[in-house]
């Protein structure tokens, strides 16, 4: 019996784990759904605002039609009132659904956004410290990282650098959200995060960024596309949206979830559902008062909608940007080929985009080498990755040696550099003007001096005269 378990295990590591990466607006549900349906998969979203219950528009769930085409899994099933769903969270529901799919013969399907949920299913990490610790899963793995995230950060970043100063000094003094769970790991496990990570890269397989591979056969495919043409399709996208409904969705989503929150001075856009790109981009849209004159109801429509085109663009690029540098540099032993999909020009979507899909896939399934080459990138260089710069110009912290140069190159601190530059060249001119006077003035002053001298020899005080 036991012996007939292990080759059953053994086929069913044998099927890859189909992972779609790529920026919002790439067609990855699209072609996740059809692969789904010609492979007999099964769909795990890995989507932090699409476990939510509404706002299905603005969160772009999959569509009815692609819903039938075959089976999904982690969609609209958290209350919306929720806050305290965490990565940790998704990790051991969607490791679950995946062991399960595995168990019936079926390919499962990562898709989705959010490229952080992604990670923790790929790699693994030592992330939920209640089961580190105790085993015990039951208690919500973020109740007191709430309560900390209350304390202003100065205050957060003191207490950490006192417990784990190693940890203290690889994040920013303003990240809450961070210093809270480094705090809260602390004082769950008594040991410090700092520790855990050592643990985690000490493990066979492990690499600077995270622990082994959780899943031997990943199959991993990146949609990107030149970003002009990205934006151009992202602003369509809105414009979609808005004739979809997406003003009566918001609309009720606030009047349901949100309005009494605003009226108890408890709202907050930074966790669960209502952090969503999409909808505090229409906070004052939608808490305008209703004798508001229609004109500046129309402003504030059209502001809302730009914003959220603008906001749209921004989170695709930083999309993207994850994908390069968390997948294509990272680091590492175990470290799984990422195949490039240009989805550019969809105009024939079958031929230029799933077909190639399919064959990658099949390739996995059959054990043999892919014909397509994987996207090569040099690896992230690790030196300095938690090195602390301050920008006086700027009054910023950044940690990295990579952010700090990109922080050097960036417009804002440009702006700053030229600023500084004029006001020292005026400072210069200043002072040499200054000094110029100085001299004149002593000058001035040295000239009746030397006229009352010549006062003493009348011939030389004609000749001075002339």
């Amino acid at each position: 019996m036991a012996a007939a378990q292990l080759v059953s295990v053994g086929l069913r590591r044998s099927l890859p784990l189909v992972v779609i990466l790529g920026a919002t607006g790439t067609g990855k549900s699209q072609l996740a759904a059809q692969l789904g349906q010609r492979l007999g998969g099964e769909i795990v979203s890995a989507d932090s605002m699409q476990v939510y219950k509404g706002l299905d528009i603005i969160t772009n769930k999959v569509n009815a039609e692609e819903e039938r085409l075959c089976r999904h899994h982690m969609i609209s099933f958290v209350d919306p009132l929720v806050t305290n769903y965490t990565v940790a969270d998704f990790r051991n529901k969607a490791t679950a659904l995946i062991e399960d799919i595995f168990a019936r013969r079926k390919i499962p399907i990562i898709v989705g956004g959010t490229n952080y949920y992604i990670e923790s299913l790929l790699w693994k990490f030592l992330i939920d410290t209640k089961e580190i610790s105790n085993g015990d899963t039951s208690k919500p793995t973020t109740s007191r990282t709430l309560e900390l995230e209350q304390l202003d950060g100065p205050e957060l970043y003191r207490h950490l650098s006192q417990v784990d100063p190693q940890m203290a000094s690889k994040l920013h003094p303003h990240d809450k959200r961070k210093l809270a769970r480094s705090l809260e790991i602390f004082e769950e496990t008594g040991i410090t995060h700092s520790e855990f990570l050592l643990r985690q890269h000490a493990e066979e397989g492990a690499g600077p960024l995270s622990g082994p591979l959780r899943y031997p056969n990943p199959c991993i495919l990146w949609l990107h596309a030149d970003q002009a043409v990205l934006n151009k399709r992202l602003s369509s996208r809105v414009d979609a949206m808005i004739s979809a409904g997406l003003l009566r969705e918001l609309q009720d989503f606030h009047q349901r979830y949100n309005q009494w929150k605003i009226a108890e001075n408890c709202q907050n856009y930074q966790h669960g559902i209502f952090q969503s790109i999409g909808f505090k981009e229409f906070h004052e849209f939608l808490t305008t008062e209703p004798m508001c004159p229609q004109e500046t109801r129309d402003l504030m429509l059209q502001k809302a909608i730009q914003t959220l085109k603008q906001v749209t663009q921004r989170y695709a690029r930083r999309q993207n940007q994850w994908v390069r540098n968390r997948f294509l540099k990272r680091p590492g032993p175990n470290i799984p080929a990422v195949y490039g999909l240009d989805v550019t020009n969809i105009s024939d979507w079958e031929e230029d985009i799933v077909k190639p899909a399919l064959q990658l896939v099949n390739s996995f399934l059959q054990g043999q080498k892919p014909t397509i080459e994987p996207v090569m990138m040099q690896s992230s260089i690790t030196e300095g990755k938690w090195t602390r710069h301050t920008c006086e110009l700027c009054n910023k912290i950044l940690i990295g040696d990579e952010r700090w140069a990109e922080h050097t190159k960036s417009k804002a601190h440009l702006h700053y550099v030229k600023k500084k530059r004029k006001l020292e060249s005026a400072t210069k001119l200043s002072n040499a003007i200054q000094a110029t006077v100085h001299e004149k003035q002593a000058e001035d002053e040295s000239e009746p001096r030397n006229y009352a001298t010549l006062q003493q020899n009348p011939r030389e005080e004609e000749h001075w005269k002339s």
